[in-house]
């Protein structure tokens, strides 16, 4: 038996632990840190893990505050932003409604092999230092009150060792070392399925059909590049590309309206493609041999009772909180939650009271967590409806780009005076989302259902490409106020006009009231088909 000593020793190699630990040297120079990694490096291609889409908060925090932009322009996809089709059943895609950009947008998102990323990883991570060891396996964790070293037990090499450290984060994942250990496990009310297989060969939708007028809508016309979603109520079937050449293709969908039974293997989820979105069977059903796995998960979605801790350890990424896989927030989440520990373990380095801070930090963290499930929750019947649907995503990100991205951007997740100062406006923004969701839930229930052959491209509203093209720009004290309360006038009016427009459609829609000037609202429905 072997015994070290280390600053943090973080239980998991993955994403979030990988990440983490290079956050950690670049804001701490010097600090030893010890990673412990179940699996063996390499990482298989293509078939490793899902969380292949990111989004702006995420490609950010990959991109920049760990600093792989190089490494994600070379060996990954530049994402060609969202896309949805309302396609049950059909298969003419450019007769149905189509929401997604004719061009990409300013702010790079990226398509992920997770593979690729991981291994990349783990090489940079021993460049800088950090002691990562492969093939370990966890089997004891004592974590202790008061100043005294954690301990964790691990097997490696086919020896047992021990490593003591002032920090223990754990970042292994479902495996849910610490959650487990202190019984942390919380439902959040959202009951979701999924399932998903890789097909080793690119799923080109641009050329899923022969109109050639709507394969160039798009510039390039390279749709393939989105993360591509076919919905139908209860549902969406997702469409990724990766860097290796391979495509992921997932189902997600609530577990009343689509049982995971029905799809839980392979031959099952193509007899369920086949009916509900047959072009995506065609397609995969001709690459039966190119399949490379096949994988299933009942009840993804899970919140964590604590995170952070005084007595020094914490939990990040999928070990902790995980919300859907619709918009994508994993790695948004990974992000802000290594950058809260980054922050606590400093306090510690320069003496501060530790328990204070991680008490905080987690309020404002599960802030954001709450606040994004409202997205999710009860939603799901929605992806049948092309017009409510398309006017809540669009909603949805107004709402994550004008205030979340804002703070995230600006570097101010830690800004307690922050916090303090816009607390009215954050509480009356995140009330308006709650009320926003159920008024969409609302007027699905009364809108005549329709889905016209129509492209709705959402960067063609001037106010949204705007969010998106001003996520970097560098904003005082003062500036990063005004940004986020002109972003929270802003909402009130899109509010107040989306409520107002459905209202003058749909009857039925009598008495909803929503403060707000409906006509100084950037109206969506001005959508160019």
């Amino acid at each position: 038996m072997s015994e070290t000593r280390h600053d943090v020793l973080i239980m998991g190699g993955g994403l979030a632990g990988l990440c983490l630990a290079l956050q950690l040297r670049k804001r701490c120079p010097g600090i030893d840190v010890r990673v412990l990694e179940r699996g063996v490096h390499p990482l298989p291609l293509a078939a490793h893990k899902v969380g292949e889409s990111s989004v702006e908060i995420g490609a950010h925090y990959l991109d920049t505050v760990v600093g792989l932009r190089e490494h994600l322009d070379e060996k990954h996809i530049r994402k060609f932003g969202f896309r949805f089709f309302y396609s049950e059943g059909r298969e003419d895609l450019p007769a149905v409604t189509e929401l997604g950009v004719r061009a990409v947008m300013p702010r790079p998102t990226y398509q992920i092999d997770r593979g690729i990323l991981e291994n990349h990883l783990g090489e940079e991570v021993r460049r800088h230092g950090i002691d990562f060891l492969d093939g370990a396996v966890v089997r004891t964790v004592d974590i202790v009150s008061g100043n005294g070293d954690h301990s964790v037990g691990y097997e490696y090499g086919g020896q047992t060792h021990v490593a003591r450290a002032r920090w223990v984060i754990d970042a292994a994942g479902r495996a849910n070392i610490l959650k487990r250990k202190f019984d942390l496990a919380q439902a959040n009310g959202h009951d979701a399925n999924s399932v998903w297989f890789r097909i080793d060969d690119k799923l080109e939708i641009d050329q899923w059909c022969n109109d050639e007028r709507w394969r160039l809508e798009c510039s390039p016309p390279e749709r393939w590049r989105s993360t591509v979603h076919l919905c139908g109520p209860g549902y969406w079937v997702w469409l990724i590309p990766l860097g290796s050449g391979a495509h992921s293709v997932g189902i997600v969908c609530d577990a009343t309206m689509h049982p995971l039974e029905t799809m839980n293997t392979f031959e099952k989820a193509m007899e369920w493609l086949k009916k509900f979105q047959p072009l995506v069977y065609r397609e995969c059903h001709t690459r039966r041999d190119k399949l490379l796995d096949f994988k299933f998960l009942r009840g993804f979605s899970h919140g964590c009772k604590q995170v952070f801790s005084g007595d020094r350890w914490a939990i990040t990424g999928d070990a902790g909180v995980f919300l859907d896989p619709f918009y994508s927030p994993g790695n948004d989440f990974i992000g802000m939650s290594n950058s809260y520990i980054c922050a606590l373990i400093e306090h510690d380095r320069k003496g501060d009271p530790v328990g204070p801070y991680a008490k905080i930090y987690q309020q404002i963290y599960f802030s954001f967590y709450e606040s994004t499930l409202a997205l999710y929750r009860d939603q799901y019947a929605l992806f049948g409806d092309a017009e409510v649907m398309s006017t809540k995503v669009i909603w949805d990100y107004a709402y994550y780009w004008g205030v979340l991205c804002q703070i995230v951007f600006q570097d101010r997740l830690t800004d307690l005076r922050l916090f303090s100062d816009l607390k009215p406006e954050l509480e009356a923004v995140r009330q308006l989302n709650v009320e926003m969701q159920a008024f969409f839930m609302r007027w699905m229930a009364v809108n005549p259902p329709t889905n016209p052959a129509a492209m709705l491209d959402q960067g063609a509203l001037p106010w949204f490409y705007e969010l998106n093209r001003t996520l970097h720009d560098p904003l005082d004290d003062d500036g990063v106020r005004v940004r986020i309360r002109n972003n929270v006038d802003m909402l009130r009016n899109l509010a107040a006009g989306i409520v107002a427009q459905a209202q003058s459609d749909c009857p039925g829609l009598e008495g909803v009231s929503i403060a707000g000037d409906a006509q100084a609202a950037p109206l969506l429905f001005e959508l160019a088909a």
